[in-house]
């Protein structure tokens, strides 16, 4: 299966992040010029730039444009609790909207993220996560297509790791990585928030108990809607 347009383009731009083509801080160049140069329309750029800011490779400053995002300060922590532990914890429901649901070859990030050879395919699914209804956060998760290839559907878009678990996988290490952003269109009408509004991201990496990574997610929360508990 061949590589989708706006993935081949994600990888060009992280390629020339990682040669130093483009440096932290640099803008990159407009939208315009970009489409022009992959001879693509720019619904189908955009698409690629957007997956590189969800990865925190690019950040987009409202008014000024798009640039390598800069170096954060990471900090591991452990004891971190799910969507809907929390969610139930603070007395809500939880409950989550599926928006796409495919099978394909991965990005150069999912390759790396989750250790995949060149020929492997992965299941990308983009859901949406609510408590009591209230629109809270914007997901991607990738996951190996090989690990999940014999489970439904519905298992695994509502409750993998109690799936996985029954079926004799179990969890291990979790890697997170959270920063600020603001709300872009998408978010606005997916989240029914502000443009500009404050959002925090949180990119996941889940592995297996055998040191197998297993997941790969890309999170955008409306910050005032949802609070991170870390325990050390």
């Amino acid at each position: 299966m061949e590589e989708p347009m706006y993935i081949k383009i994600h990888n060009q731009i992280k390629r020339d992040v990682e040669n130093h083509v483009y440096k932290v801080g640099d803008r990159i160049p407009a939208e315009r010029q970009l489409a022009v140069k992959f001879g693509v329309s720019r619904m189908t750029l955009r698409q690629a730039i957007k997956t590189l800011e969800e990865e925190g490779i690019l950040e987009r400053r409202l008014g000024s444009g798009t640039y390598v995002a800069s170096q954060k300060v990471q900090e591991k922590m452990s004891g971190i609790m799910s969507f809907t532990e929390i969610t139930q914890a603070n007395g809500q429901i939880p409950s989550s909207k599926l928006i796409s649901y495919q099978i394909g070859k991965p990005s150069l990030s999912e390759k790396e993220r989750l250790n995949l050879n060149p020929d492997s395919e992965v299941l990308r699914m983009e859901r949406i996560r609510f408590a009591d209804e209230t629109p809270i956060c914007y997901e991607v998760v990738t996951i190996p297509y090989h690990l999940v290839e014999n489970l439904s559907k519905d298992d695994i878009s509502t409750h993998l790791y109690e799936t996985l678990n029954k079926n004799g996988y179990r969890i291990g290490r979790v890697t997170e990585h959270i920063s600020a952003a603001v709300a872009n269109e998408n978010d606005a009408r997916l989240l029914n928030a502000k443009k500009g509004e404050a959002l925090i991201t949180r990119r996941q990496v889940t592995e297996l108990s055998n040191g197998q990574p297993f997941e790969y997610t890309r999170a955008r929360y409306v910050a005032e809607r949802f609070e991170f508990t870390f325990s050390k």
